[in-house]
């Protein structure tokens, strides 16, 4: 079965086969997405690895996590599932409190 690993403090010049090279020593790459900036295009920092099975992810986990990669130190680990943050807050409008005065 697959996993799907996060791995972070990418270099923005790091490119997905530079992350697949790396990995492919600890099994099979099922696939890389490096996460980009919508408006910019940029990376942000960061992406994920899926590996074809879990005992190749462990591997990748324990011996890329620490490890340099475009001069810089990953942090690897498996990916949780996204939360699904809530910036609500309760309702209401933006007017604030405060009582009405009528003028008369």
């Amino acid at each position: 079965m697959s996993k799907k690993l996060y791995v972070g403090n990418l270099s923005f010049q790091t490119t997905e086969s530079d992350i697949t090279a790396a990995f492919e020593q600890c099994g099979t790459v099922e696939s890389v997405s490096i996460i980009t900036d919508r408006d910019t295009g940029r990376s942000k920092g960061f992406g994920f690895v899926v590996m074809g099975e879990e005992a190749g992810a462990d591997k990748a986990i324990a011996a890329l996590n620490g490890s340099q990669l475009g001069g810089r130190t990953l942090t690897v680990n498996e990916a949780k599932p996204m939360v699904k943050r809530d910036f609500g807050g309760g309702g209401g409008s933006r007017h604030g409190g405060g009582g009405r005065r009528d003028r008369y």
